[in-house]
């Protein structure tokens, strides 16, 4: 295999539009990062956790899973690069190489992905996307179950993460088939780690409900979460959402819109929400699909491209200042606590 090298976008058939996934618009994947919380008394991945246990015992790699059918074939879920095509794998290419059968979300964009690796395809090639997903699902487990592996990709990014994958992993795992990964890029890491909001802890909500309501009661609950937020979103909607995720939130919570990661015209724009709002609606006031302003009129724009949003959590208190407060309130820095938070309460005599 040889790698091109040239500065390839994977911009797709219809340049510039955010495929929105909405098969599974809204629905939230927790992801919480650890904490840096310890593991207490837990050997590390490899390690033997007891001498009496592991004996006999086969290692990470010889048996998946006790009641998987030997016979079985691999669900493997690659992802691919969400921008330029070199940052494909050296492993997903040779994946892509070796692969028999492929369920992809766009057939078009994988037949692409492996002529800008300069990779001949042998894999008979089968289209996964939300409108087939549910019927094509019991398909590719049948597929599974008769022994041929399958290798599943999206237009871009992992699969599962709002997109489709999820229902094939689900049934496969059920089924005691082995699912593994072939791990890679994904928009909402990138994003959260561009964004230079808080890491530690977020949240990914994926696209936002459509309903107006719906949107309405979705980002009341989370105006008062403390975890860094990441949503999907299409360029048409992204003013809207926006304007209403400064109602909910607060006109001055910060926020990061992350257009085009890793391609060409890759733009991060940072701001409060009121601000990146009003951006977004000056941008799409000139949306080319919207009627056509005459000739010499303003000039044609949007906020083009695929879209991630990433909204910061509701303040933290200082952990110092918590402490603080808290030996205040209960006398331990030597005072009663009984004027503690009174702003009217009498100083203490100078000394």
């Amino acid at each position: 295999m040889r790698w091109t090298g040239r500065d390839t976008d994977m911009s797709g058939s219809a340049p510039g539009e955010a495929h929105e996934g909405e098969a599974y618009e809204g629905e939230a994947y927790e992801g919480e990062a650890y904490e840096g919380e310890a593991y207490e008394g837990e050997a590390y991945e490899g390690e033997a956790h007891d001498a009496e246990a592991d004996e006999g015992e086969p290692h990470e790699g010889e048996a998946h899973d006790a009641e998987a059918d030997e016979g079985a074939g691999v669900l493997t879920l690659a992802a691919v690069p969400i921008g330029r095509a070199e940052d494909a794998s050296w492993r997903l290419a040779a994946e892509l190489a070796r692969a028999t059968l492929i369920a992809a979300e766009d057939t078009r964009r994988v037949r692409w992905l492996a002529s800008s690796l300069n990779i001949e395809l042998k894999a008979r090639i089968v289209s996964y996307y939300d409108a087939v997903e549910t019927r094509r699902t019991a398909d590719l487990l049948a597929e599974l179950k008769a022994g041929r592996d399958v290798l599943l990709v999206t237009d871009a990014g992992t699969p599962g993460i709002s997109d489709p994958g999820y229902r094939l992993a689900a049934a496969a795992a059920a089924a005691g088939l082995r699912v593994t990964a072939l791990p890679g890029p994904s928009a909402v890491t990138t994003a959260l780690a561009v964004s230079g909001l808080p890491t530690d802890r977020f949240s990914f909500e994926g696209f936002p409900p459509r309903g107006k309501g719906d949107r309405a009661r979705r980002f009341a609950e989370l105006a008062g979460d403390r975890r860094t937020q990441v949503y999907f979103e299409s360029g048409r909607r992204l003013a809207a959402t926006l304007a209403e995720l400064a109602a909910s939130h607060g006109e001055d919570r910060p926020a990061v819109v992350c257009r085009e990661l890793t391609k060409t015209h890759e733009e991060i724009k940072r701001g409060t929400l009121a601000e990146l709002a009003a951006w977004a609606a000056l941008v799409s006031g000139a949306d080319p699909r919207e009627p056509r302003k005459k000739k010499g009129g303003a000039a044609s724009g949007s906020v083009r491209g695929e879209i991630t949003l990433v909204v910061a959590g509701t303040p933290r208190r200082s952990r110092s200042r918590s402490r603080s407060r808290s030996r205040v309130r209960d006398g331990s820095d030597g005072s009663d606590g009984s004027d503690a938070g009174d702003p009217g309460a009498a100083l203490p005599p100078p000394r």
